[in-house]
């Protein structure tokens, strides 16, 4: 599908012209989304790169609005466009995207992460990690310019996040002592010699000092500059939030509704704790769990060989059973990320599915023991039939989605509820039969309603229920302090994963209850269709038509599928 055998104003046209354009402004994006041809250079992140992406992005959108759909095929891609488009440009007159930054979201995140996806071999890969290295300081001198510009307008980050920005940055370049320097590291693994490894050596030494440069600006002039309160308020969570989802909820009814969800999934984990150990707690069965040896695996490579074989076998096992998988999205790569950060995430394949979807863990140090109980269900979020096959299928399907829709859209409530669906879809279908394996799921599904209230909560800087079903500080206003030891107490994971959660929160507000929140309109979505189609209804085909229809926001999503 290329804009040269398309009218150059239907809908098609100026969303292939949007991706040519946007993957040029910001090349560490188009690595992201696996567009080629952009991997020697990095994003101008001054104010005036910032210009001309919003730029770009208000002419398309004023494009779209002129230009109406052919067929319903159309009508969902310029809905969905326009939804997005139109998102980012209130995010950007409000002037979040050049001040937030957060330990877990941030162009300086953006800038190291891309690294970890671009090709290593042959002459031209490392040609291209070369120039991108060497592009390192004027891209984070630029963005100390951006983020200077916005101080000064008074738009910043909490005191919290340039404190923990610098100090993660400060282990990136090796500065503490444990995991490294990110970018020497790379470039060992190389296959370079002569005067390119030479030229690699220094580009990495002098990207590395930039990146500490960057760290010392961010805690030593940003820092005295954030604000000493954490929260956000209404106005900038309620516009985040709807970033994130590609819908508008009620915030306090999700609020409430998440305590709701909470208490539910605390009962069902109830009564399974009761059939691993009889008679016995959540923490007792969490306890015997983590007592058995089989349950276990010791060391980080050993644990990313147990993901990639229970990868591997799910994908083998529902392909063409309960889902149509095409051959060449059946390839899933689990990967230890070069950082230790925390956090688990997936990266789709290239458009030429040259570069296949991973699946990357970044774990904090000290953490070398991992249980197969808690993580079974993280496989199936993360690879089938979760967001590998999700964003893979997407960027598959080019006879039905245009080049925007499968590359470069991704909404997080669309693709993260879809993958918490995913889990309780593999409990339906028998997957988690072990009662271990489903109190992994239950805990996890606990641990993202748990964020639905810490977030909101603290965000809004909500009273906590007075008759909350847990006890738990009634009638007391949410702190980052008795956020994170409500996620302490409502879930099981180690205490490291659990602090940069909290910061995580914090500092990327609205994201967090994206998952289950998302994963109520997945469901409410098939019930409303199921209710329609009545005996007629396939599970099956709901998954086929409802993944066809690409990422989108959820409120064209819901309006997509009620026309179906």
């Amino acid at each position: 599908m290329t804009s040269g055998h398309l009218p150059d104003r239907t809908v098609d046209a100026i969303a292939e012209r949007y991706v040519e354009q946007a993957a040029a402004l910001h090349p560490v994006q188009a690595t992201y989304y696996g567009v080629a041809g952009h991997d020697d250079r990095l994003p101008d992140l001054s104010p005036d790169g910032y210009d001309a992406r919003d730029g770009l992005t208000r002419k398309t959108l004023a494009d779209l609005r002129d230009a109406p759909p052919v067929d319903e095929r159309e009508r969902v891609a310029r809905e969905a466009m326009i939804e997005r488009l139109a998102l980012q440009v209130e995010m950007a007159d409000a002037g979040i995207p050049r001040s937030q930054i957060s330990v877990t979201s941030s162009a300086v995140t953006s800038l190291r992460g891309a690294f970890d996806l671009m090709p290593t071999e042959g002459e031209e890969a490392i040609a291209n990690i070369d120039a991108r290295l060497a592009a390192v300081p004027e891209a984070l001198a630029g963005f100390r310019a951006t983020l200077l510009e916005s101080a000064d307008r008074g738009r910043v980050s909490a005191k919290r996040q340039y404190s923990e920005i610098a100090l993660q940055l400060r282990r990136w370049t090796g500065q503490d002592g444990t995991t490294g320097d990110v970018f020497a590291k790379l470039v060992d693994s190389l296959d370079a010699d002569g005067a390119m490894a030479e030229s690699l050596a220094r580009h990495a030494a002098e990207a590395s000092a930039a990146m500490a440069d960057f760290g010392r600006f961010v805690g030593e002039e940003l820092g005295p500059r954030g604000r000493d309160r954490e929260a956000v308020g209404r106005d900038e969570y309620a516009l985040c939030n709807r970033s994130f989802l590609g819908a508008t909820v009620d915030l306090d009814e999700t609020y409430h509704w998440g305590w709701a969800e909470l208490k539910r999934l605390h009962d069902e984990m109830v009564a399974t704790s009761d059939r691993i150990v009889p008679g016995g707690s959540v923490d007792e069965a969490i306890a015997a769990l983590n007592a058995d040896p089989t349950r276990m695996v010791e060391g980080r490579e050993r644990f990313r060989d147990w993901m990639q074989e229970l990868s591997d076998r799910t994908v083998a096992e529902m392909a063409d059973v309960h889902f149509d998988i095409p051959e060449p999205i059946r390839s899933l790569e689990c990967r230890l990320a070069p950082t230790n950060d925390g956090g688990i995430y997936y990266t789709p394949p290239s458009e030429d599915f040259s570069r296949p979807g991973r699946m990357w863990w970044s774990v904090p140090d000290g953490i070398d023991t991992f249980s197969t109980w808690q993580e079974t269900t993280t496989v199936f979020h993360e690879g089938v039939p979760g967001h590998h096959l999700q964003c893979a299928q997407t960027l598959y399907r080019d006879d039905i989605l245009n080049r925007w829709q499968r590359a470069m859209c991704w909404v997080s409530g669309h693709g993260e509820g879809w993958a918490l669906y995913s889990e309780r879809l593999m409990d339906d279908l028998g997957y988690l039969a072990d009662p271990g394996d489903k109190l992994g799921m239950l805990d996890m599904q606990a641990f993202r309603a748990a964020r639905v209230i810490v977030d909101i909560g603290m965000h809004l800087e909500l009273e906590i229920p007075r008759d909350n079903p847990f006890g738990f500080h009634p009638g007391e206003i949410w702190t980052p302090q008795l956020g994170l030891d409500f996620m302490r107490e409502r879930s099981s994971m180690d205490d490291e994963f659990i602090k940069y959660e909290v910061l995580r929160y914090l500092g990327w507000p609205g994201q967090a209850p994206s998952y289950k929140v998302g994963e109520r309109i997945w469901l409410e979505c098939r019930d409303e269709v199921k209710a329609r189609r009545g005996a007629a209804f396939d599970l099956k085909q709901f998954h086929t038509e409802a993944l066809n229809l690409g990422s989108l926001g959820l409120d064209p999503f819901r309006a997509a599928m009620a026309r179906l």
